[in-house]
């Protein structure tokens, strides 16, 4: 694999080239098994299995290919496919859970969902109960977690003199 690459004396920050995004990428593909997590083993390998014009270059294709490593830990990466990724995404569209989490054998619902399933014509379904409406803690209902000045808290009100 052969890779030109044109030094600017103007590049400002990280600046990653779409010659190191393309190379990184294709070196991913092609050498994943060997790939590790890090840099100098993959500055390593990129060099053994690339020629590439300067050292500056190859570490930073070796850079941004330890960063796509960790990315691709993370999950599926846009833009590289490989035999492995393809097969854990297969795995995982051919996954059949064994119990449905839909086979419920009743489901309990507040009034208010069961006005609504009323309105959508849906209120003889079996296995819904209406229960009572639940109410919610509010922030300021519970001592000490109000905002600053509501006290609540275990320190007794200031005494200004």
């Amino acid at each position: 694999m052969s890779i030109s690459f044109k030094t600017n004396t103007y590049t400002h920050g990280r600046v990653r080239t779409k010659t190191v995004k393309k190379a990184s990428r294709v070196i991913i593909e092609k050498y994943y098994p060997r790939l590790t997590l890090d840099f100098q083993t993959n500055k390593k390998i990129c060099h053994e299995v690339a020629i590439i014009a300067s050292k500056r270059l190859r570490n930073k294709i070796a850079g941004f290919t330890t960063h796509l490593m960790k990315r691709i830990q993370r999950g599926p990466v846009r833009g590289i496919s490989f035999k492995l990724q393809e097969e854990e995404r297969e795995r995982k569209d051919n996954y059949v859970p064994e119990v449905s989490a839909l086979a419920l054998d009743s489901i309990e619902i507040d009034p208010d969902t069961k006005e609504l399933l009323k309105l959508l014509n849906f209120e003889n379904l079996s296995g819904v109960t209406v229960t009572a409406p639940v109410a919610l803690n509010t922030l300021a209902e519970r001592p000490g977690r109000g905002p600053r000045g509501r006290g609540g808290g275990d320190r007794p009100p200031r005494q200004d003199a």
